[in-house]
């Protein structure tokens, strides 16, 4: 039966409660002691949908660094607690670190979809960071949807980046090895759920993933748990990631539906199909030096999804690096950014992989 007018309304009411009882118990992470410790920025650029931050010294040198975010929840996964904070990271290696804050959209902007983030809004960002710092291009990285828009514009505009940084990236939507994918091949049509919900809720967003693969965002967080809880430091972790997974905000409509079809529908990007402001994009004009991540254990974003387009990719500077996992990330997707394995092993290699390509001086310890 088609859902009636009422029906819509009811749906938006229900899932908002949702979104509401989710920000509470955000609260109640924050109130026991388990809040985002995050590092000391200032905003230079906002604009509908977006805020630029900046981090560190003003006055600092070396080569920018774009961090682009999945814009499902909150940013400061990049830079949870002070032991394992990427932003952190790179500013002890020097960089000029700039995170793209992705904002709720307003009623005007309803229309923001795939073009907009993965092209006019990073273009936007790459310019207010030049104005800055005088850089003209930018190291890239993005973590899961993230990454696919760090993709998207770079294969746009390949003299804005000198490197690009893909952290559990998926960029080839398989329906036989990808439980996300499957799922959507047997969904109604996204623009049909966008219309209904204008802005599709985070809490919307958050069932249809532990829908799909229950496993891992259901599951997971109590196994994470129950070998943490030993440990003081990897409890701490866990329980910050969890209170981050409290922090969504709505996804605009028609990204959503851009992210759903052309993506994980049609796999336009990696057929080189995908339709950005008149152009076509995929692996092939794709040449930027490129550095991969992928979890071998993963069926969110299972290795072929990540390591298809890498070798797809037109560029020659290419590295692929296999991340193991770690205690104490609550979900194994996003322990690339804040596990302690993860800082150890797998960023030193990020920072040792820019030296050989002359972005930075040289290698220096990571704190």
């Amino acid at each position: 039966m088609q859902n009636t007018p009422w029906n819509h309304v009811a749906t938006r009411a229900a899932f908002g409660q949702l979104d509401r009882m989710r920000q509470w118990r955000g609260a109640l992470f924050d109130a026991a002691g388990f809040a985002p410790v995050e590092s000391a920025y200032r905003v230079v650029h906002e604009e509908p949908g977006l805020r630029l931050r900046r981090y560190g010294d003003e006055h600092a040198g070396g080569p920018a660094m774009l961090i682009v975010p999945a814009p499902i929840k909150r940013p400061y996964i990049w830079d949870l607690a002070p032991s394992v904070s990427v932003v952190r990271q790179c500013l002890a290696q020097g960089m000029r670190v700039y995170l793209a804050e992705w904002a709720a959209i307003g009623d005007d902007e309803q229309g923001f979809g795939l073009c907009d983030y993965g092209n006019r809004l990073l273009h936007a960002c790459i310019e207010r960071i030049e104005a800055d710092c005088g850089e003209t291009a930018c190291v890239m990285a993005g973590h899961s949807l993230g990454g696919i828009l760090a993709t998207a514009f770079c294969c746009l505009h390949l003299e804005r980046a000198r490197a690009l940084i893909l952290l559990e990236a998926p960029l080839h939507f398989d329906a036989d090895a990808d439980r996300i994918t499957s799922a959507v091949h047997t969904a109604p049509d996204a623009r049909a759920i966008a219309a209904a919900f204008g802005t599709v809720p985070g809490s919307f967003l958050n069932a249809a993933s532990v829908s799909a693969a229950p496993d891992e965002f259901r599951w997971e967080p109590y196994r994470d748990f129950s070998l943490s809880i030993a440990d003081r430091d990897a409890f701490a972790t866990h329980m910050r990631v969890l209170r981050w997974t409290h922090d969504e905000f709505a996804l605009p409509g028609h990204l959503f539906a851009d992210v759903v079809e052309w993506l994980y529908r049609d796999d336009r990007l990696m057929r080189g199909m995908l339709d950005m402001d008149g152009q076509r994009i995929g692996p092939g004009n794709l040449l930027t030096p490129l550095l991969s991540v992928y979890d071998p254990r993963s069926s969110v974003v299972p290795p072929q999804s990540v390591v298809a387009f890498h070798e797809a990719a037109a560029g020659s500077q290419k590295k692929l690096l296999q991340y193991e996992g770690d205690v104490g990330v609550a979900l194994q997707h996003v322990g690339v950014l804040v596990g302690r394995n993860a800082h150890a092993v797998i960023w030193p290699a990020v920072f040792e992989w820019l030296s050989e390509l002359a972005v930075l001086p040289r290698s220096r310890p990571v704190s």
